[in-house]
């Protein structure tokens, strides 16, 4: 369906071309940018009808006659030059039906496009599996192909934007919303995980909790967006928080200080560490990018997970769970030594690296690496020591290490938020590196349904465009293979420019909001046309340009307040639970 009295016509003084054409304009309609619009055209030959759908990129005004830029004031102040106003709009094709490659005509009646047009125009209507993506200018929804998301034409999400008011983080959580309450998932449903990464404040963990925005009768015109795209106005129902350990601490508790309630940590053992490999991500791209240390790192990881694994096959005949620590001989001492502690395993690597005294040994873990490269290593695991001494230990029964391994496959809850904000930037790095990896080996195993969502913030952080690390190189592989592991990638980056080429690259669908000026110009936000870039740079928030393979034009989307809490002072309060609270109060 297509509005009943045409919009304007095609303009015959400009060349009109199968995937481009200008309209002009009638002076008593409204044309705006990103509204989309329907042609028919006759073909020449009489053999039928062709018709254009497409989006305005451009549109504009200016007085026909008019010679000199002071004839300005002759019409608008004086009124005494008799002049025209032209009204025109440039129009990217989107879609042709039949696919016939011919132009309009000038002359052809234009209509804005809505209902069954719409659809068609966009692609909307030959989606197998849509999904809402917001809401357009025209008060439509628009939908991505999630085809295109979870790996079975395509893969990945990237998104970029200016922090603070390109709203990444978001969008990545409507689009989860969306994702989790469509349809699409079909029997999946129950068993499609999310892990998101919480890199900035506390503000996630209360993504269970209704937001109060929504608990009365304020944002209504949200409420409208929610019906628009057949979502629910709930928070996410089933939600896991994890977090890292108190610093400094004999105890296991978390360190948030907003939510006690609901929260488990997370820690690797000192065995786990060795015996899973993941040894490498304790050094970061700049570490391994100097000398051989990177060699250095390879061989030390392929030792310890020797004799971790020699230390499962004793707990074995021995009966027994394998135990946190890692039991290993030091030089000039009887008997066996219970590694705890990272500061354990740092004084373990430098008796076997550094000890001259027992040079078969040393030669063993040291290989053809000279004694300046070990003692490199050696340093960086001292200066990473106080920042991941909590986050690893060997001093807890197996019992209590079982409890507080993370994997969001195995977790019941549909997602999942690890908090990594309290921790060092190469402390970060770990975390992110141990999970991705662990996540990657699990689903190479068990093939790729259920679909796994990763969000992960500052991607220029761990996939950088410079420079090489095991992280790095993880997220690469993920970016290129996930698709077929079910692991889908939802990146998002201040600066798309920063991050390596092959992991952006990949992304099927690309949300851009509020740009800086130079990074709009980058060759990475090719698919924005002349005027989206310009646009980009003073988008509000909340409002996004989506790019995906079956439309040629990026669509402008803003999406609804979100209905679950971002932050603590968000949480909707029952009153019931107001009232115990003012009890508490008056209690003390």
């Amino acid at each position: 369906m297509t509005s009943s009295e045409p919009i304007g016509f095609v303009l015959g003084t400009k060349e009109a071309t199968p995937l481009e054409f200008w309209i002009a304009v009638d002076a008593k309609k409204v044309l705006r940018l990103d509204d989309v619009v329907e042609v028919q055209t006759q073909r020449p030959d009489g053999g039928g009808i062709v018709r254009f759908y497409g989006v305005v990129d451009y549109v504009r005004t200016q007085y026909e006659g008019a010679q000199f830029d002071t004839d300005t004031f002759l019409v608008a102040k004086e009124g005494i030059l008799p002049i025209n106003i032209s009204y025109t709009a440039h129009v990217q094709v989107t879609r042709i039906e039949p696919e016939e490659y011919l132009p309009p005509q000038p002359g052809d009646p234009v209509h804005l496009a809505v209902g069954k047009e719409l659809a068609s125009a966009l692609y909307f209507d030959s989606m197998d599996t849509p999904i809402p993506a917001g809401i357009m200018n025209n008060g439509n929804a628009a939908y991505f192909n999630y085809s295109f998301i979870n790996g079975e034409k395509g893969a990945h999400v990237n998104i970029s934007g200016v922090s603070g008011v390109a709203t990444k983080t978001s969008y990545a959580l409507f689009l989860l919303h969306s994702i989790f309450n469509s349809p699409v998932l079909g029997s999946y449903k129950a068993n499609t995980k999310a892990l998101i990464f919480n890199v900035k404040g506390e503000d996630l963990f209360f993504l269970d909790k209704l937001n109060q925005s929504y608990g009365n009768s304020e944002k209504q015109k949200d409420k409208n967006k929610y019906e628009l795209m057949k979502l629910p106005i709930q928070p996410f129902k089933s939600a896991s928080f994890r977090a890292t350990p108190k610093r400094d601490s004999q105890t296991v508790d978390s360190d948030l200080e907003q939510r006690s309630e609901g929260i488990s940590v997370y820690l690797w053992s000192i065995r786990e560490l060795c015996r899973d490999r993941l040894f490498c991500f304790l050094f970061t791209g700049e570490d391994l990018d100097r000398g051989n240390l990177s060699y250095l790192v390879t061989t030390v990881e392929e030792r310890l997970a020797r004799l971790a694994e020699e230390n499962d096959q004793s707990d074995r005949q021995s009966r027994r769970k394998p135990q946190a620590y890692l039991q290993v001989e030091m030089f000039g001492e009887e008997g066996t030594t219970q590694i705890k502690t990272f500061r354990d395993l740092i004084d373990f690597l430098e008796d076997k690296l550094l000890n001259d005294e027992d040079r078969e040994e040393n030669r063993r873990w040291l290989g053809r690496n000279v004694p300046a490269t070990a003692e490199a290593m050696i340093r960086r695991l001292y200066g990473i020591s106080s920042e991941v001494n909590h986050l690893i230990r060997g001093d807890l029964p197996p019992d209590e290490v079982a409890k507080y391994q993370l994997n969001p496959i195995a977790s019941d809850a549909q997602l999942t938020v690890t908090d990594i904000h309290k921790l060092s930037a190469r402390a970060q790095k770990f975390v992110v590196g141990v999970l991705l990896q662990k996540l990657f080996f699990q689903k190479e195993k068990q093939g790729r349904e259920p679909v796994v969502f990763i969000v992960l913030d500052e991607l220029n952080k761990y996939a950088p465009r410079d420079g090489r690390s095991p992280i790095k190189d993880l997220l690469v592989d993920i970016a290129e293979r996930g698709r077929s592991l079910g692991i889908i990638l939802i990146g998002a980056q201040q600066t798309a420019s920063e991050v390596e080429r092959r992991v952006v690259g990949q992304a099927a669908i690309r949300v851009v909001g509020r740009l800086d000026s130079a990074e709009a110009e980058r060759p990475e936000y090719n698919f924005l046309t002349g005027s989206c870039r310009k646009r980009a740079l003073f988008l509000k928030s909340g409002t996004m340009f989506v790019h995906q393979p079956e439309v040629p034009a990026p669509i402008l989307v803003n999406f609804p307040f979100p209905a679950y809490a971002t932050r603590k002072e968000e949480v909707f309060l029952s009153q019931a639970e107001i009232t115990s609270i003012e009890a508490d109060i008056d209690r003390f």
